[in-house]
């Protein structure tokens, strides 16, 4: 039977605000993506990213352009070769690879060859603002195992300090999302080993982070707005020893397993992240954070109400997504 594709945008709007370094939003906005052959379809779901160029309209047009082909059985490896990384491409790789799920009545795992998924204990993300209501937060959350903390201003001692008074025994991750400087950098990190900070997210801005090679790490350092696809991993040897995968910077599930093997054989940390979106777009990152030292999907659990059906939470863990939902 003929193929078609359907593009649609959604909007999930967000408990409270959602505050990082640059910004603040109330709504995540999301396209969604769904290839059907007649008797089986596959759906994928990306959120465009303003950082990146991206906006709902440009998405949107990168898909259209590329219809006909999608419509004639453009393959997973055919895509990579026709988009580029970023979320447009992320919604269509997804899509693709639930449709071949469906069609073939074997899990995406099994069509990657890559063991079948377990629960993950996932980071729950706490917004950048003055340090008594990050404090508040953090005690709020602090049953969590794992929390994600923004931060990103010319002073973030008071932060971090707030934030560890409030979750004394969670583990943290700190991400800066580009905001601090070469001046200021030092004494960040060393209140961020004093507080037993587990790893620090993008401190400085991407392409000018050379200060991260010549200065000590006493924690960990991750690079997320640093990097993008497996290409961009050896410019990271020396500054970073992380690194963050998420989907809607590799453009899909296929180049971020490529990434994940070839970020490991560099010798790097793996985080598996997202953006604010729904269960749809975290269900072919957990295939991909298997094993990670670090996973944030949390994405869900930041909005008012999920897609249905959507991913299983409970405390700290997610679980893999049902075939209902994605795979």
């Amino acid at each position: 039977m003929p193929i078609s594709l359907t593009v649609a945008v959604e909007h999930f709007p967000i408990a409270g605000t959602f505050t990082i370094s640059r910004g603040s939003k109330t709504t995540a906005s999301v396209v969604t993506c769904r290839i059907s052959d007649g008797a089986a379809s596959g759906r994928g779901e990306c959120v465009p990213y303003a950082r990146y160029g991206e906006s709902i309209e440009s998405v949107l047009a990168e898909i259209e352009a590329i219809r006909s082909l999608i419509e004639d059985g453009m393959t997973r490896p055919a895509l990579q070769q026709t988009m580029k990384a970023g979320a447009a491409r992320n919604a269509v790789d997804c899509a693709l690879w639930d449709i071949e799920s469906k069609q073939s009545r074997k899990s995406v795992a099994a069509l990657a060859g890559v063991a079948d998924p377990a629960p993950l204990t996932t980071a729950y993300t706490i917004s950048l603002a003055e340090p008594e209501e990050m404090m508040a937060q953090a005690a709020k959350f602090a049953h969590r195992a794992l929390l994600k903390v923004k931060v990103g201003t010319a002073d973030d001692a008071s932060r971090i300090r707030a934030v560890r008074t409030g979750a004394r025994d969670s583990k943290i991750i700190l991400d800066a999302n580009e905001g601090w400087t070469e001046d200021n950098l030092a004494a960040h990190f060393a209140i961020c080993a004093e507080n037993g900070i587990a790893l620090v997210e993008q401190p400085l801005p991407a392409g000018r982070d050379e200060a991260l090679a010549a200065i000590a790490r006493p924690v960990p350092v991750c690079a997320d707005e640093s990097v993008h696809a497996t290409e961009d991993l050896k410019g990271l040897l020396g500054r970073y020893d992380a690194v963050n995968i998420k989907l809607d910077k590799t453009g899909g599930l296929t180049e971020a397993l490529r990434m994940r093997r070839a970020a490991e054989a560099l010798g790097l940390k793996i985080m598996v992240g997202c953006m604010v979106g729904s269960s749809l777009a975290m269900a072919p990152a957990v295939l991909v954070a298997q094993g990670a030292d670090f996973v944030d999907l949390d994405g869900p659990l930041l909005l008012v109400e999920d897609r249905s059906p959507g991913l299983r939470y409970e405390a700290s863990l997610v679980f893999p997504p049902d075939a209902s939902l994605w795979g």
